[in-house]
C-alpha cells in the first residue's frame, strides 16, 4: 500500500510531485564520473512512477567521482530477497509505508538486526509525514535521513546521497582496516620461526594494499646485526615481487624500488614518494624492516591517518611474531644440551623418507641413568648428558642428525656405515670424565633401516623403541634392529587403542543385555551389561581383544563408568514400564576397583537414574577378590553401603583362599563357562562345576552358571544345586530396545 493511499483526509499532494526534481533550478550540475565503480543505490517503493522518476533526477550525476547505479524493489518483501543476494550496496531510498504501514521499519530491522549490515545508509521517504518514525527508531537502527518526498527536490535529493555515500565510503575504510587488522592478527598467531614470520610479513603487503585502495603488490625486507652478510633480505613478496622471497635486497631488479626501501632502512623512516609507500619498523634484537608497496595514486588525509594506526598496531605485531619465532626455538630445541628435541627430530625423519637409501635411526638409551641421578644429583646428570653429547658429536661427523628424545635417549639419524650398533658400542669403550670423575657408561641401541620401514615419523621411533626393548631384553649395552615381524603385534595393539579412543569419544560403544535365569522356573531374573565396540566401518572388534588395551592404557575407568550408568538408566527405563524386580549386573575392572571415585560414581549413577541399589550388582573377578583383604573388604562394604550387590565372576579359573572367600560376604558365584562346557564331557569339568556349587551353597551364596548352550546342560547343573543361568540356550545378548520387546514375550502368564 502506498504512502498516496492514506491521503484523502489530508492535503492532497499531486501524484507527480516526485516528477518536480527535473524542474528544479537549483538543480547540481551534471558532472562526468571519473571511476568504472558506480555507487549502488536501492530504491524500495511500491510506485513505479517514483522509481522512474528518482533515477532520471540522478541521471548523469556522480558522487565523490563515481556515477550512481540504482536497483529497485517494489515491496519490503522483494528488497530482503535483493539483499540478500546483492552486495556492496552504499544506500537505500525506502518508502515507509508499503505492504503494511510499518513495512518500511521491519526492513529497516532486517538490514540491521538479521542481515548486519552497518555501513548501509538508510534514507526514508515517505508521502505523510503521520508515517514518520519515532526518534527512538531512528537512533536504534542508525537511520541516515527521513524526508517525506515533497522536500526532495532534485538538489535536495542529491545532496543527501552525497552525505549518505560519503558516511558510507568512510564506515566501509574503518570496516576495511579492522578486517586487515583481523588478518594481521591471525598471521602473527602462526607459529614456526620462518614460516610464521612470512605468512606475517605477507599478511602486512595485503593489508597494507587495503588500506590504500590498491593490489597487492609489494616487498618486505629485513635486516638483522646479527647476519654475518649484513645485508637486507626479501622475507615476503607479493605480486611482481613474489619470487624475490628470501633473496638479498640488491637482487631486486627494479631499481627505485631497492633504492627506497635501502633509504627507509638507512633513515629509519617511512617513505612516501615516487608511486610508493614505505612503512619502517624497527624490531628487538638488532632487526629492521621495510614494507613496501605500490600505491599508483596521490595520498590522502585519510590515507595518512590509517597509516599511521597500521604503524603503530603492526609495529607490536611484528614484535609478537620475533616472540613467536623465540618461543619457536625452544619448542624444538632442548635448552640443555642445544640439540632439537623429539618434535624437530619427527620432521627430520620425515624429510629422509623421500630418500631413505642407506640411512639409519638409532634411538640409544643410556643405562642406569636414573642410579646416577640418585647417587650424584640431578646437575651431575645434567653434566654426564652433555659430555655425551659432545662425544657423539665430535666422533659422529656432521653427516648425522642428532636430537634429545626423552631424558635420557637420544635419535641418532645418518649413514649406515656411521650410524650401526658397532659405531654406537664404540662411544662408550672410554670412560667419560664429569667434574673431575671417571664413568664408565653403556647404553642400549634400537635400530632400524629407514629403507625397510614403512612407518613414518612417529611410527619410526616407535619401531626403534620396540627393537630398543628387545634389546634390552638381552644384554646392557646391547643393539638391536628393528624387523617387521616384531612391529606387527604392537603396531596392531597401538592403532587398536587408538581407535577404542576415538570410538569411546565418538560413542561408537555401546552395551547390549544378556538376560539370566532361575534353572528351575526359567523365569527372568535380571540380565548381565557387556559392552560391545563397532568401528567407523561397521566392524565388530571381540571384547577379549579391546578390554585388556583399555585396562593396561587406563581408559578402561571412563569406559566403566559408562557401562555403570548406561545400566542403571536401562532399569529405570525398565521400572517404568512395569519390571520392578529385574536387576542388571556390571562388570568392574580391576582399576575401577581400586580408582579412588569408584564408590561416588556408583552412588551418582543410582542417584541419578532415581533406581534402588537393589537393581544393581557389580561383579568382580576372583582374581580381584584375592586382592590385599583389608582393602577388597573396605570397598565391598563401600558398595553395600549403596544397597549393591556382589558376584564374583569366572569362579574356579583362580586360586582362591577359602578363609579369605568366608570373609568376603558375596552374594553370588558365577561358574566359569569353561566348566559349563566340561561338564558333562569330562570328570574334572563335572567335578569343579559340582565343588564350585557345593561352596557356593555353603557359604550362602546363589550359584550362577555362564554360556549354557542346550538344555541338557541346564538339566545338568540343575541336578548339581546350581540356581541361576545365562547363555545362548535362553537368549544371545541384545540391544536394549529388543530386551524389553523381549522381557514383554517372556513374562510369565
Amino acid at each position: 500500500m502506498s504512502d498516496r493511499q492514506h491521503s484523502s483526509n489530508s492535503a492532497v499532494v499531486d501524484d507527480d510531485d516526485v516528477l518536480q526534481f527535473l524542474d528544479d533550478q537549483d538543480a547540481a550540475r551534471e558532472t562526468t564520473a571519473v571511476s568504472e565503480h558506480p555507487w549502488r543505490v536501492l530504491i524500495v517503493d511500491d510506485d513505479s512512477d517514483v522509481h522512474k522518476a528518482t533515477e532520471l533526477a540522478m541521471q548523469g550525476l556522480s558522487v565523490e567521482g563515481q556515477p550512481l547505479s540504482f536497483l529497485h524493489a517494489r515491496s519490503a518483501a522483494e528488497a530482503r530477497r535483493l539483499l540478500g543476494r546483492e552486495h556492496d550496496i552504499a544506500v537505500v531510498l525506502l518508502d515507509v509505508v508499503m505492504e503494511s504501514d510499518d513495512a518500511g521499519l521491519q526492513l529497516v530491522r532486517h538490514i540491521r538486526d538479521e542481515l548486519k549490515l552497518a555501513a548501509l545508509r538508510i534514507v526514508l521517504r515517505t508521502g505523510q509525514p503521520g508515517y514518520a518514525p519515532e526518534i527512538e527508531t531512528i537512533q536504534a537502527y542508525d537511520i541516515n535521513d527521513y524526508k517525506t518526498k515533497s522536500e526532495l527536490t532534485r538538489t535536495r535529493l542529491y545532496t543527501v546521497l552525497t552525505a549518505a555515500i560519503r558516511s558510507y565510503r568512510q564506515i566501509r575504510a574503518l570496516e576495511a582496516s579492522r578486517e586487515g587488522m583481523e588478518m594481521i592478527v591471525e598471521a602473527s598467531a602462526e607459529l614456526g620461526r620462518l614460516r610464521g614470520m612470512q605468512s606475517f610479513a605477507e599478511g602486512v603487503i595485503t593489508l597494507l594494499s587495503a588500506l590504500l585502495g590498491t593490489l597487492p603488490d609489494g616487498v618486505v625486507c629485513l635486516q638483522s646485526e646479527n647476519d654475518p652478510s649484513g645485508e637486507a633480505r626479501v622475507i615476503a613478496a607479493a605480486g611482481q615481487y613474489s619470487s624475490l622471497v628470501s633473496r638479498p635486497l640488491r637482487h631486486v631488479p627494479v631499481q627505485r624500488v631497492r633504492q627506497l626501501l635501502s633509504r627507509s632502512l638507512a633513515l629509519g623512516d617511512h617513505l612516501h614518494e615516487d608511486g610508493c609507500t614505505v612503512m619502517y619498523f624497527g624490531l628487538p634484537n638488532g632487526r629492521e624492516m621495510a614494507v613496501l608497496v605500490e600505491v599508483p595514486r596521490p595520498m590522502e588525509d585519510l590515507d595518512q591517518q590509517l597509516l599511521r594506526a597500521f604503524s603503530s598496531n603492526i609495529a607490536a605485531g611484528f614484535e609478537n611474531v620475533v616472540l613467536y619465532s623465540q618461543l619457536s626455538d625452544q619448542a624444538y630445541n632442548d635448552p640443555l644440551l642445544q640439540l632439537p628435541n623429539r618434535t624437530r627430530f619427527i620432521e627430520v625423519l620425515e624429510q629422509n623418507l623421500k630418500s631413505p637409501d642407506g640411512i639409519t635411526l638409532a634411538l640409544i638409551d643410556l643405562d642406569d641413568f636414573a642410579d646416577i641421578n640418585d647417587a650424584f644429583g640431578h646437575r651431575f646428570g645434567d653434566q654426564v648428558l652433555q659430555a655425551v653429547t659432545l662425544r657423539m658429536a665430535g666422533q659422529l661427523g656432521h653427516n648425522t642428525a642428532m636430537a634429545r628424545i626423552s631424558s635420557n635417549a637420544f635419535g641418532l639419524l645418518g649413514p649406515e656405515e656411521v650410524v650401526n650398533g658397532d659405531r654406537i658400542a664404540e662411544l662408550f669403550n672410554d670412560p667419560f670424565t664429569v667434574s673431575g670423575e671417571r664413568l664408565q657408561l653403556s647404553a642400549t641401541t634400537g635400530l632400524v633401516r629407514l629403507a625397510e620401514s614403512r612407518a613414518l615419523g612417529s611410527e619410526l621411533l616407535l619401531d626403534a623403541q620396540i627393537a630398543l626393548k628387545r634389546a634390552k631384553a638381552q644384554n646392557r649395552g646391547a643393539s638391536q634392529y628393528f624387523h617387521a615381524e616384531m612391529g606387527i603385534d604392537a603396531r596392531e595393539r597401538f592403532k587398536l587403542l587408538k581407535g577404542l579412543r576415538a570410538s569411546f569419544e565418538e560413542r561408537r560403544l555401546f552395551v547390549v543385555y544378556q538376560p539370566q535365569v532361575e534353572l528351575a522356573t526359567q523365569q527372568v531374573i535380571g540380565a548381565e551389561a557387556l559392552l560391545r565396540w563397532r568401528t567407523a566401518d561397521g566392524q565388530f572388534v571381540p571384547p577379549d581383544q579391546f578390554i585388556p588395551l583399555a585396562e593396561q592404557s587406563g581408559l578402561i575407568v571412563p569406559i566403566g563408568e559408562f557401562v555403570l550408568r548406561t545400566a542403571c538408566f536401562q532399569i529405570a527405563q525398565l521400572r517404568r514400564n512395569g519390571f520392578d524386580d529385574f536387576r542388571i549386573a556390571v562388570n568392574i575392572s580391576l582399576a575401577q576397583f581400586r580408582h579412588h571415585g569408584f564408590i561416588d560414581s556408583i552412588r551418582r549413577a543410582l542417584m541419578d537414574a532415581e533406581i534402588p541399589g537393589s537393581a544393581l550388582e557389580l561383579e568382580i573377578t576372583e582374581s580381584m577378590a584375592m586382592e590385599e583383604v583389608s582393602t577388597v573388604l573396605r570397598v565391598l562394604a563401600e558398595i553395600r553401603s549403596t544397597g549393591a550387590t556382589v558376584a564374583i565372576d569366572d569362579f574356579g579359573t583362580g586360586f582362591s583362599s577359602l578363609s579369605q572367600l568366608r570373609r568376603l560376604d558375596v552374594e553370588r558365584l558365577k561358574i566359569d563357562r569353561a566348566f559349563v562346557h566340561e561338564a558333562q564331557s569330562s570328570a574334572a569339568g563335572a567335578t569343579i562345576a559340582q565343588l564350585v556349587v557345593n561352596l557356593g551353597c555353603s557359604l550362602g551364596m546363589r550359584v550362577v552358571a555362564e554360556g549354557i548352550e542346550t538344555e541338557e546342560q541346564r538339566q545338568h547343573l540343575l541336578a548339581l544345586g546350581c540356581h541361576e543361568g545365562q547363555g545362548w540356550h535362553f537368549a544371545r545378548p541384545m540391544p536394549a530396545d529388543q530386551l524389553e520387546d523381549w522381557l514383554r514375550a517372556h513374562r510369565p502368564t
